[in-house]
């Protein structure tokens, strides 16, 4: 082929890559604490007896699960500025982050919730315990237990998803790489680093995510 691997151009610009990578990580956690509140309170609007409020939840989440990440962004980043909302890439990357997460999110836990007893809830009532404590105390905490491997998994597929991000020009990994890229012309070089270093960033977050779980969630269930 008489292609010469050269990595000293990626080591050169290595600064670039790990400002890229904290940038992903910014956008990512932003992101997943914004899907976070929306799953959480999504399912308590779609596990709701009031149909006016259980629907626009249940057409959201529709909506978003059945059209591209990429469509979203664009949708946001671009269509919204003609109604006169204008947002900066940034924060265009971390709403659509957030829509988007929290669309997977809400099913995620509505399948947890569900799967708490009615017994325990009406156990919580006979307490006298308020509504909102019967959610956050008895249902909310166990469902978490019972969704957190699937719940995790989601937000790693989110951190990932960031590298779209740069299609609006979002500062990210993957928008560090393609100015390396475009500068260097070392294509296989910067992109097969930039794998390592999503790779690297993914095993992380599971080990993160795992020792968290041991911690907070290591309790009998009877």
């Amino acid at each position: 082929m008489g292609y010469t691997f050269d990595f000293g151009a990626v080591f050169d610009r290595a600064p670039e890559l790990f400002w890229g990578s904290l940038g992903t990580l910014g956008l990512a956690f932003a992101g997943m604490i914004l899907a976070l509140v929306i799953g959480i309170l999504g399912v308590a609007a779609r596990t709701s007896k009031n149909k006016l409020v259980r629907a626009p939840v249940v057409s959201f989440v529709e909506v978003v699960r059945n059209t591209p990440f990429l469509v979203q962004i664009f949708f946001i980043y671009f269509a919204l500025p003609l109604m006169g909302i204008r947002l900066s890439p940034t924060a265009t990357a971390i709403i659509a982050l957030g829509i988007n997460g929290g669309a997977y999110a809400i099913e995620i836990i509505r399948g947890g919730v569900e799967s708490v007893s009615k017994g325990q809830v009406e156990a919580g009532f006979a307490l006298g315990l308020h509504k909102a404590d019967v959610f956050r105390l008895i249902v909310l905490k166990p469902a978490l237990r019972a969704i957190y491997p699937s719940l995790t998994s989601q937000f790693v597929m989110l951190t990932l998803t960031t590298s779209v991000c740069t299609s609006i020009a979002a500062y990210e990994l993957t928008s560090a790489a393609q100015r390396i890229e475009s500068d260097t012309f070392r294509s296989f070089e910067v992109y097969f680093s930039v794998t390592a270093i999503y790779l690297v960033i993914s095993s992380l977050m599971m080990g993160i995510f795992a020792l968290i779980s041991r911690y907070y969630f290591n309790y009998p269930t009877r």
